[in-house]
């Protein structure tokens, strides 16, 4: 009797012990993911400041894209695809690391970053249209402007594939198992081609050697360590409840 009794015991869950006190080998994982995604908030809030700083001491103060100068319409575009397209991008894709709810939270969290981002991206094009338009200068000849245009285009179909199949109509359970991996790979992809996008656009500017074009390249270089530690986020695995 005492036997049964203590076998009951053993098998009752109200006697199991809490995930934060069980030694598995998955809960490391998660420290490393949380981890990984505090660096990722750190490198995009340098990757702000430096871009920031860039646009107010460097290029003739803030971005104005109703202005008679063409250099504050400029600023616009900078301003607005790193700190708004490229930041907002990576940190919708970490939302289902960094943000402890259900995954329908998650999920909503992460499609409205993306839109977002989507929004900021056109505005920052724009921009980049307007800048050329009032300096009279040809547009879509450099391949920065083909891989900005190529990258928004394939970012506009992504978050549309992933509304419809993910949110709004939702395929069939076995079609979102299917499709999963896919979207997942194709958003980094995309994500990663922003950064390269990002990178020619630094290539581009006329910079004399000093300390413009010092913080350019810290600019440039915390932007590609931003994504390293977006790309690792996304291979860790995921935190929710």
């Amino acid at each position: 009797m005492r036997r049964a009794e203590l076998r009951h015991r053993r098998r009752s869950p109200c006697n199991e012990r809490p995930l934060d006190a069980m030694p598995n080998t998955v809960k490391p994982a998660f420290l490393v993911t949380a981890h990984v995604t505090k660096v990722a908030h750190v490198l995009a809030f340098t990757v702000f400041v430096l871009v920031l700083a860039w646009v107010l001491h460097f290029r003739g103060g803030a971005a104005r894209l109703h202005s008679d100068d063409p250099n504050l319409i400029f600023n616009v575009h900078p301003l607005v695809m790193c700190m708004g397209f490229i930041l907002v991008i990576g940190e919708g894709i970490m939302a289902y690391k960094t943000i402890p709810a259900r995954k329908e939270t998650q999920k909503f969290v992460h499609l409205m970053l993306q839109l977002v981002a989507l929004g900021l991206g056109i505005l920052g094009i724009y921009a980049a249209f307007k800048y050329h338009s009032a300096n009279t200068m040809p547009d879509m000849l450099s391949l920065h402007s083909w891989l900005g245009m190529l990258t928004i285009c394939l970012f506009g179909l992504q978050w549309l594939f992933g509304f419809v199949n993910f949110w709004f109509l939702k395929a069939s359970e076995p079609t979102r198992i299917l499709l999963l991996p896919l979207h997942v790979s194709a958003g980094l992809a995309i994500f990663l081609l922003t950064v390269c996008t990002a990178e020619t656009g630094f290539v581009q500017i006329d910079a004399a050697p000093g300390a413009e074009s010092r913080l350019i390249n810290f600019t440039g270089l915390f932007i590609l360590l931003f994504a390293v530690a977006v790309s690792i986020s996304v291979a860790l695995p995921r935190v929710s409840i």
